[in-house]
């Protein structure tokens, strides 16, 4: 597809619609990227956390913070993205896998610029 990995195959499928474009592909996997860079510079400080891809494992999970909106890797997401994460957005994040995420943070982009 496109002349992409395997790995990157499967996150642009996971946006469920056909990309006709080796640059549509190029964006989803560039914002994918930089997401996994904030991934690791975070989970790396949390020794007990495994690579799971999970959101959850940019914060310690032997002793998870009651709030992690406003945190270190919440906000260098909203830095890296230009975008705003509330409180109930921070708590669907924290859930994801990095795939889920992107595509999360993809749609509040939108969202946000359309106001």
């Amino acid at each position: 597809m496109l002349g992409l990995s395997p790995n990157e195959q499967n996150i642009v499928v996971f946006f469920g619609r056909p990309l006709n474009s080796m640059l549509a592909a190029r964006i989803i996997m560039k914002q994918y990227n930089l997401l996994e860079a904030i991934y690791n510079k975070h989970r790396k400080k949390y020794k007990e956390n495994s690579d799971s891809k999970q959101m959850c494992c940019m914060w310690s999970t032997e002793d998870p913070p009651d709030i992690i909106e406003g945190t270190e890797p919440l906000n260098d997401i909203e830095q890296a993205f230009d975008v705003h994460i509330n409180d109930d957005d921070a708590l669907e994040l924290y859930d994801m896998t990095l795939t889920e995420a992107i595509k999360r943070i993809r749609e509040m982009a939108k969202r946000q610029k359309v106001k």
